[in-house]
């Protein structure tokens, strides 16, 4: 049996998320938005609330299209406040809005998010060796750093904790713990 990190705890949909996507180095726009705004949203609720509600948020946020979501009006947010299938708060959803007009600035200026966000690791994700679950970071230097950059770029719901969760999730960072199986897999194939 492989061994895992054990915070999926039982859990199908956390254990395929933590064997397939949690610390997978990501450089897809779309994706990259997508984590940024469920961070977002998961703020004061756990993760697995989030993971579970995660189609629901795709089929609400058009998939996610930072496009569309740049452009949602009074109706649209009228409409999300109504639907049962996400986290129904008014100010996580005009946070979104705002972070996607927010996104399309910084790919104008950088030309992806993915070039942006990536510079503060040098384009390599940050190997950690940890050794337990207690030892992993609610949030580091970096993440109070990007926190700041993106706050003075104007996103909400940009804090240094959800920032580090956004640089677990997207690979910035190789958070598994030493024992499971994933940070072998991970570190040898995105060093």
């Amino acid at each position: 049996m492989k061994k895992r990190c054990p915070w999926p705890s039982g859990d199908k949909l956390m254990i395929k998320y933590h064997d397939k996507e949690w610390g997978v180095p990501l450089h897809n726009d779309r994706k990259l938005f997508e984590f940024l705004i469920l961070e977002g949203f998961q703020a004061g609720l756990s993760w697995r609330t989030i993971l579970h509600k995660r189609e629901n948020f795709r089929k609400a946020f058009d998939k996610f299209d930072y496009n569309k979501v740049a452009k949602y009006d009074k109706k649209k947010i009228n409409s999300l406040l109504k639907d049962a299938g996400i986290i129904r708060n008014k100010l996580k959803i005009e946070g979104a809005i705002t972070n996607a007009k927010e996104f399309l600035k910084v790919r104008e200026e950088f030309g992806t998010f993915d070039k942006y966000i990536w510079s503060f690791v040098n384009g390599k994700p940050i190997q950690n060796k940890l050794k337990a679950i207690k030892d992993i970071p609610a949030k580091t230097i970096l993440s109070d750093k990007i926190s700041d950059d993106l706050r003075k770029r104007g996103f909400k719901f940009v804090g240094s904790t959800i920032v580090y969760a956004h640089m677990q999730a997207t690979g910035m960072v190789n958070d598994h713990i030493g024992i499971c199986y994933r940070y072998r897999e991970i570190m040898a194939k995105y060093k």
